[in-house]
């Protein structure tokens, strides 16, 4: 919704795989995202409007994961497994409920570093694709 070097990386991921799974805090992330353009002159009123009209059309066709008390237990694992800051451990544990915790072969979309090496080692295939999150370390 707002151009960022990744989006090249991102854009034909959606169109090879239109199914979206959502945390229930994206709608919270993006709009956060979008007041923050907005405020650096990134995004006008305009801009702001198209992209959260675009938003509120991925959350519409996409299945979000509630926050339940499943959701909130596997993050309180996370927080301690991976060091992730509380946000991006709700997103990881939404999509482990979500997939049962069966990860093999499920795609999980992220740019954040952190987040992205924790959902490798959680068992995602993490998109974009890169072989720092996929291929074990030859140094551990």
């Amino acid at each position: 919704m707002v151009r960022q070097t990744a989006t090249e990386q991102v854009e034909p991921l959606l169109r090879r795989d239109p199914e979206l799974v959502l945390w229930w805090g994206t709608a919270l992330e993006c709009a956060g995202v979008l007041a923050v353009a907005k405020s650096e002159e990134r995004l006008d009123e305009t801009g702001v409007l198209r992209a959260q009209t675009a938003i509120d059309h991925l959350r519409e066709r996409a299945f979000e994961v509630q926050p339940t008390t499943e959701v909130r237990a596997r993050a309180l694992r996370i927080v301690s497994v991976h060091s992730l800051p509380a946000g991006a451990a709700l997103q990881l544990a939404a999509a482990l409920v979500w997939c049962r915790e069966r990860t093999h072969g499920v795609s999980f979309v992220c740019l954040d570093e952190l987040l992205r090496l924790a959902a490798g080692r959680e068992g995602f295939r993490v998109q974009p694709y890169a072989d720092e999150v996929h291929e074990p370390s030859s140094s551990g």
